[in-house]
């Protein structure tokens, strides 16, 4: 399943409305939406963004996989 970039534009960080960077993998599949300002880090499953603040990761001080600007 594909994500929708235009929906994905719209998208900000539930906590603080900030913007979002989209990580991918080594295959450059989407894997989360970061916010830097709250470090965290929100799974995308199936295609789906989960902007849910218990499902978020938090963001360590290690390399990041490659992240896009949305």
């Amino acid at each position: 399943m594909s994500l929708d970039h235009r929906l994905i534009d719209l998208l900000v960080c539930p906590l603080c409305k900030g913007p979002l960077q989209m990580a991918r993998d080594a295959q450059n599949r989407p894997t989360e939406l970061q916010c830097h300002a709250d470090r965290l880090g929100f799974p995308i499953r199936d295609g789906i963004p989960v902007m849910l603040e218990s499902e978020a990761r938090t963001l360590d001080d290690t390399p990041a996989p490659a992240t896009a600007p949305l």
